[in-house]
């Protein structure tokens, strides 16, 4: 990022820093996204490293971090409020955690323009160096967490151990099929969305970038309304959606009733090879969805000239 644009940006991102999953079985997932995302377990943490009451494990490809927490024993606060994510919503995005120079200023920032403050900046240390941490709530049971790491050199967080890699997989990453987190989606109620699109304006900075309403995004039974934005340098992307009237319960509906309330609905991986990457995950048993013909039918007249032959 140019140093004009830290500067002058009141909010500087610096990007993704880590998606964060509540999950019934943390190794099980894991081992989920190492076999079918052929990502890399770079970290872990729990009772053998000092943490009794969560186990939870780091999985990276390129820039992009999941983090994989399931409760050992509810001995905890933060083990009972993890327990009771997993009750209420299953397997979910606690944390989308955003990377920031200064996260004491982030948390000032977005608290003296309305967020509600769930922690406050805080420092945790171990032999690697120290990260300064804050959090704020957005949609639902998820959250923010600014990360400063600029004085880290950890595998991830203090208290968490580096995981040598498995047998014949990358070490340097040469492997990996995603370079980074385009984009996430949160799902929000029936007339919602706009006030956290303004949230993110008012507090974080973010620009509105696109919006698709509920004509754009429809069928004759189903519909929904969209917005997109952006952070001042374009690393951090969200979408907003709510549920549209329809003749029957929109997918978005269908999501707030099966989660359990608002949340992350997806998360857009970035990838330099989108075909090689389909075929990778599908050779890893990921099941995608199949293509109709009358998709092709009517492509030409949709997208118009291309440089690959549709005939």
């Amino acid at each position: 990022m140019p140093e004009t644009e830290a500067v002058t940006d009141p909010f500087p991102l610096l990007g993704t820093d880590a998606v964060v999953f509540a999950v019934g079985n943390a190794r099980q997932a894991a081992h989920f996204y190492r076999s079918a995302f052929r990502m890399r377990v770079t970290a872990y943490s729990g009772p053998e490293t000092g943490a009794p009451d969560l186990a939870s494990y780091v999985v990276e490809s390129g820039k992009v971090r999941f983090v994989l927490t399931s409760v050992v024993t509810p001995s905890t606060e933060r083990a009972r409020l993890l327990a009771e994510h997993v009750a209420t919503h299953g397997d979910g995005v606690t944390d989308i955690a955003l990377q920031v120079p200064d996260a004491r200023a982030a948390y000032a920032h977005a608290v003296a323009r309305g967020a509600r403050g769930i922690e406050q900046p805080y420092e945790v240390t171990d032999e690697y160096g120290t990260v300064t941490l804050a959090s704020i709530a957005i949609y639902g049971d998820t959250r923010h967490t600014f990360v400063d790491r600029s004085r880290y050199e950890g595998p991830y967080l203090p208290g968490y151990v580096p995981v040598e890699p498995a047998a014949g997989e990358d070490r340097d990453g040469s492997g990996d099929l995603f370079t980074y987190v385009d984009h996430c989606v949160g799902n929000v109620g029936l007339g919602e969305m706009d006030s956290w699109i303004d949230f993110y304006q008012r507090t974080m900075g973010f620009t509105q970038i696109q919006e698709f309403t509920d004509d754009d995004i429809a069928t004759d039974y189903s519909a929904l309304m969209s917005k997109a934005l952006a952070d001042g340098s374009n690393k951090v992307k969200f979408n907003v959606t709510e549920p549209a009237v329809g003749k029957k319960k929109s997918q978005i509906e269908e999501y707030l009733e099966y989660y359990g309330g608002p949340g992350v609905q997806h998360i857009a991986l970035a990838t330099d090879d989108i075909a090689a990457t389909v075929r990778g995950m599908a050779a890893h048993g990921v099941e995608f969805l199949t293509t109709p013909d009358a998709y092709y039918d009517a492509l030409a007249e949709r997208v118009g000239p291309t440089r690959v032959p549709i005939e």
